[in-house]
């Protein structure tokens, strides 16, 4: 049985234990030479044998990219965006209108006029008659409203735009936990199927010792239910592992007991110091340009209501045809230039001081937002000095349990001790491997919170 061991390529480190591999970067764990030849070489042809095909977690991430319907909903959000772009700037296009109909009057129209004393009446046009027009019109000077209100749709482009990209990052952070959580309940799994081999070897040592009649039939008893209480750990184990993977399938639209093979490999931990990486976030983070363009967007909607209520300038051309045998010319070209001024409107102003306050909720909302993230990197820091603790803890925890074990197991045999004595090193040595196991990934997964927290993921 191999002692603790680690070995180094490069920014991944492999930790090779007496009952798990896994990987992390920038985590240092002692190196034992008496087990590192041996270590090496199993630890090695676990990993060739073991990452055949594994799936990393950037191809995880490209996948859940790929075909994960939270995203493909934020990119239609974007490329609406993109078409009210392109309606705000159509409006300083010029607008044709075509329209045709026909009329039937009941009575023929007519005039009367009086001639030398003598009144007469005349047809001015038909009783029915066809009227087609087609007219032109482009906006000339609007006082700012078409122009503020093309700003409003480029800020809510680059809002959609942030926001897809804040959708990619929250993905890959889940996919992330999940991936993390898979590859935690398989190390928990084998350190729970390592207990269940350790107890049976003992539950061996304890029924020979009764056969020779050294220990009484309440050893026997007391080895029984320990073991049998290790087998339901297993079954728990195995369940939450089940559960973990088809999470994590879910996440990357599969089908839900899809095989998982995971490399057990990490992004590096950000560099620099707990002030460089809050500023780093504050200038990174998505969210914050998400929340300032929709404040840009909002105001310039503020500001293009508004200027509806001033002068709009336009031109209008076209041709007009009107059905009528009484007139010289039945079709006819026009031009003509209008000015539209509301002098007074008693909702406008009121819906241009709605949105404006809707962007000072907006910017409330984005000073909440500056702390929460400042708060999210000073915490993911900390769990990651956290961790980095506990596995310096967890990896002397480790030595001392397994010689505790030995030297417990020893005594045993030799009648120097009784069985709850062995059972209670058991559970200490399980109590050790479980606790590396779980500081080891709780390292990865701060340091993944961390690269979210700056928003570097």
């Amino acid at each position: 049985m191999c002692e603790n061991a680690q070995i180094d390529y490069g920014h991944v480190r492999i930790f090779v234990t007496t009952q798990l591999i896994f990987f992390m970067s920038g985590f240092i764990l002692p190196l034992n030479e008496h087990a590192l030849i041996i270590c090496l070489l199993s630890g090695l042809t676990l990993f060739n044998a073991g990452n055949v095909a594994a799936e990393t977690l950037e191809d995880a991430w490209n996948i859940a990219i790929d075909n994960n319907h939270q995203i493909k909903s934020a990119k239609a959000d974007t490329s609406a965006s993109e078409q009210q772009v392109y309606s705000a700037r159509g409006q300083r296009l010029p607008e044709l209108n075509v329209n045709t109909g026909y009329t039937q009057l009941s009575e023929t129209p007519a005039a009367k006029a009086d001639f030398g004393g003598q009144t007469g009446q005349f047809n001015t046009s038909q009783a029915g008659s066809v009227k087609a027009q087609a007219i032109a019109s482009i906006p000339v000077f609007t006082s700012g409203r078409i122009s503020h209100s093309i700003n409003a749709a480029e800020a809510s482009l680059e809002a959609a735009r942030h926001n897809e990209i804040s959708s990619v990052l929250n993905i890959k952070m889940q996919v992330a936990e999940a991936y993390v959580s898979v590859l935690r309940s398989e190390g928990a799994l084998q350190v729970a199927q390592n207990h269940v081999d350790s107890l049976s070897k003992f539950h061996q040592d304890v029924n020979n010792l009764y056969d020779q009649g050294v220990v009484a039939k309440n050893d026997v008893l007391a080895a029984d239910v320990e073991l049998a209480n290790a087998r339901q750990l297993v079954v728990q184990a195995s369940n939450r592992l089940d559960i973990a993977r088809a999470h994590y399938n879910q996440l990357l639209d599969r089908k839900l007991d899809d095989e998982v093979r995971l490399a057990r490999e990490f992004p590096e931990t950000p560099p620099g110091t707990l002030a460089e990486l809050s500023n780093s976030a504050l200038t990174q983070r998505p969210e914050l340009v998400v929340l300032a363009q929709q404040i840009e967007a909002l105001e310039q909607q503020a500001k293009s209501v508004k200027a509806g209520t001033m002068p709009q300038v336009a031109v209008n051309g076209g041709y007009q045809y009107q059905e009528n045998r009484y007139q010289a010319f039945q079709g006819l070209w026009m031009v003509n230039i209008g000015m539209q001024w509301k002098l007074y409107d008693g909702s406008t102003g009121h819906s241009s001081d709605a949105i404006s306050r809707q962007a000072l909720a907006l910017k409330e909302q984005r000073d909440d937002l500056n702390s929460t993230i400042a708060l999210q990197v000073r915490q993911a820091w900390l769990d990651i000095q956290e961790a980095r603790q506990r596995i310096d803890v967890a990896q002397q925890a480790i030595a001392q349990a397994d010689e505790n074990m030995k030297v417990t197991t020893d005594r045993y045999q030799q009648g120097l001790s009784i069985n709850t004595e062995v059972l209670k090193a058991e559970d200490l040595r399980t109590r050790a491997h479980d606790n590396l196991n779980n500081a080891g990934y709780d390292a990865a997964l701060a340091n993944l919170h961390l690269r979210r927290a700056v928003g570097n993921l």
